[in-house]
């Protein structure tokens, strides 16, 4: 298959494209220059431009376009957050539709379930409260010319990448020397997957076109914040005994640790596991000590 990628560059992009590669996939890069080597396609989502040759012949367009989240939130981060994400999906779905692109794999995260306590939810689950369920919500909708055209849209819900890189890359420092512990009272769930398997879903998911519609990008076993923190300083080796208070949490990133730190979703892959997808790290332990 001929796959076209929006952020081939980013912490999941640069697995996929080895990946797809490997698999015999011809795989096609939108990058923000100038086109550098032949597998490169220039496009400028805020001028809502794109090579016109880039997805000529695509069988499937995957788009990981989208900023970090970490920091605190301004009026002004919230709407870059929010254009990342919403402004580059319409360029992708116009494209798609126009060219008659057959599917369209687009990200999305397991926010758009807002906080869900201890309630277990999978695909057919509304859309909770809060910033981040908005974007989510809004960033899905951005998919809509692409789906009215008749193409396969597949909305990925991404929960936490495990991997050696994105949050790790954070954590893993702080946890070697000691001073690792739980968000607020850690009972919060962490919808956790590993890089690889995050890779091997996409994968996955571009060559099973029975599939449609969101899709949770997450293990089946989601663990609360206490246990995450017990299982990774089990796998640097060093204790995690300290908790950060979710009063002083607020005070450094505002409303943004309500919804990234102190909320969480206890979400499953339904549609993955009932379309037989079967994950390398179903359990925390493993996936930790991998990403190592």
């Amino acid at each position: 298959m001929r796959i076209a990628i929006a952020g081939a560059s980013g912490f999941i992009g640069s697995a996929l494209v080895p990946e797809l590669a490997k698999a015999g996939h011809e795989v096609r890069r939108l990058v923000r220059r100038s086109a550098a080597t032949a597998d490169e396609f220039a496009w400028n989502p805020p001028a809502g431009s794109i090579d016109p040759k880039a997805l000529d012949g695509v069988d499937a367009v995957v788009n990981l376009c989208g900023s970090s989240l970490i920091g605190r939130w301004s009026a002004a981060r919230k709407q870059a957050i929010r254009d990342s994400r919403i402004e580059p999906t319409e360029v992708l779905a116009d494209a798609v539709a126009r060219h008659g692109v057959p599917a369209l794999l687009s990200a999305s995260g397991i926010n758009f379930y807002g906080d869900t306590g201890d309630v277990t939810v999978d695909e057919r689950a509304g859309q909770g409260a809060g910033f981040l369920a908005e974007v989510c919500a809004d960033w899905e909708g951005a998919t809509a010319h692409a789906r009215d055209a008749g193409a396969r849209v597949v909305l990925l819900r991404n929960g936490p990448v495990l991997g050696p890189g994105g949050m790790l890359r954070l954590l893993k420092p702080q946890f070697r020397l000691g001073l690792g512990g739980r968000l607020g009272d850690g009972r919060q769930f962490m919808p956790w997957i590993s890089l690889p398997d995050v890779v091997a879903a996409i994968r996955f998911l571009i060559e099973h076109d029975e599939v449609s519609g969101p899709v949770n990008m997450c293990a089946p076993r989601p663990v609360t914040n206490r246990e995450f923190t017990t299982a990774l300083g089990r796998a640097v080796g060093r204790p995690a005994p300290w908790f950060a208070p979710g009063a002083a949490l607020r005070v450094v990133l505002g409303d943004a640790a309500d919804e990234m730190l102190l909320a969480g979703q206890r979400a499953m892959p339904a549609k993955l596991t009932d379309a037989g997808f079967e994950f390398r790290h179903a359990d925390l332990g493993t996936a930790l000590a991998d990403a190592a």
